[in-house]
């Protein structure tokens, strides 16, 4: 190995350690790198060069959009309003309570785009209230902090935004249709725990809704749940490409938050465009210092490296995904999801698609794979939100998530060895052809 390599690695793992900010400490190890290349000059005009060609890309342009879209939705009482319709529709069930924040969780995260969202938006509200019902505070915050990553599955997803770039340009219209069949698998395979847990706990049942009260909660989640077929549908239609259709997310969030349910008043709406911008820009960092890296790894033949040792490794196709699949979630236990996509992807797709895995297929195995470590300790991001709403310990968590993330993990294999869960719909769509 190069010595730049080995500069980067240790610059980048000692300042993770200093807990210096990822996208900084991805900057400074990309520089420090590329000084045993070339000269000082040189060295810096190339990476922000790399950085700023990193973010030079119409599809990211979405992304401003979505967030927007998910902090207009965030503020504008749809989280309320799923919880409600999700309630009449499985809460009377053993443990229903748990299946509706899955459910409230699901739908939001997909809606809003951010599993951090959902954690804050969904968990605010219902890890109290399961407490009051008798359920556990531990339980109900693994609950939320595992279904809130389900979102980034189900579109409109950023991260499968990210994907897209990395990977060259797979469409992001057929990533967002594959993202549907994992995402629901996921929610469904949490749910299965929670069943148990709730049967074996002797967690109550709900009250059965009567028609009317079904019919009442069901129209108030209509407008809320048409955003997804706004914008899922006008992509597959081919009304419009997936950035165009982030800036209808967001007119329709605006139309829905401020006119329709009046949430959101207009004096709020400077304070929510300055905090879209905010994590617009975090994002935007993260994205273009990742690009850097993922651009010296490539110039230092990183990607050839580890392609022929994992080859050299076994001649199996079975136990090299596996190996990959494990690497991924160890980097995930460690790192953001957006350098973990950007850097990984141009390592670990060359090796995926010799094996005879399509682009999408890996994009989708490596997105959930990803999930699991966004509610895994120690940087888990959602996990430490989960924590910071129901005022518990990471410690305390770890017993309850357990069970969820070998179902999560369950599905993750599923995904990763029957290519059919996340090509079928795109192909179906006439989106992909392999």
């Amino acid at each position: 190995m190069d010595w730049s390599v080995v500069v980067l690695l240790v610059t980048f793992v000692v300042l993770l350690i200093l807990n210096v900010p990822i996208s900084i400490g991805i900057g400074i190890a990309t520089f420090a790198a590329m000084l045993f290349t070339i000269d000082f000059g040189p060295a810096a005009v190339t990476v922000a060069q790399r950085m700023a060609s990193g973010i030079n890309s119409f599809a990211l342009l979405a992304i401003p959009f979505f967030v927007l879209s998910g902090l207009l939705m965030g503020r504008g009482g749809i989280a309320h309003r799923l919880i409600e319709f999700a309630k009449v529709l499985i809460g009377m069930l053993p443990g229903g309570l748990a299946f509706v924040n899955i459910i409230s969780c699901t739908l939001f995260g997909a809606i809003s785009g951010s599993a951090v969202a959902a954690t804050s938006a969904i968990g605010g509200f219902m890890i109290p209230t399961m407490e009051k019902e008798g359920y556990d505070k531990n339980f109900n915050t693994a609950v939320t902090v595992a279904s809130s990553t389900t979102g980034l599955l189900i579109p409109p997803s950023n991260i499968l935004i990210v994907y897209s770039l990395a990977s060259g340009g797979v469409s992001i219209a057929a990533l967002f249709i594959a993202g549907y069949l994992p995402g629901i698998l996921v929610a469904l395979s949490l749910m299965a725990v929670c069943a148990v847990y709730a049967k074996v706990h002797g967690y109550p049942v709900g009250v059965v809704p009567t028609r009317k009260e079904l019919f009442r909660k069901t129209f108030d989640a209509i407008p809320s749940l048409f955003l997804i077929v706004l914008v899922i549908g006008g992509i597959v239609g081919g009304f419009f490409t997936a950035t165009e259709a982030s800036v209808i997310a967001v007119l329709y969030s605006l139309l829905l938050s401020v006119f329709v349910y009046r949430e959101v008043k207009l004096p709020e709406l400077p304070e929510i465009f300055i905090k879209s911008v905010e994590t617009t820009a975090i994002v935007m960092l993260l994205i273009a210092t990742s690009t850097a890296m993922s651009w010296m790894l490539s110039y230092e033949n990183i990607p050839q490296s580890i392609s022929a040792a994992l080859m050299g490794i076994s001649d199996n196709p079975f136990m090299i995904l596996l190996t990959i699949n494990l690497v991924l979630l160890l980097v995930g236990i460690f790192m953001d999801m957006t350098p973990a996509v950007l850097i990984f992807t141009p390592i670990f797709l060359p090796v995926a698609m010799e094996l005879g895995m399509s682009p999408l297929h890996f994009g989708i195995m490596m997105v959930l794979n990803l999930c699991i470590g966004l509610c895994t300790p120690p940087v888990g991001s959602v996990l430490f939100v989960g924590c910071g709403i129901a005022k518990t310990s990471i410690a305390k968590l770890v017993k309850p998530l357990m069970p969820m993330y070998a179902a999560m993990i369950v599905v993750l294999m599923l995904v990763t060895y029957v290519p059919a869960i996340s090509e079928f719909l795109p192909t179906f769509f006439g989106l992909y052809e392999k």
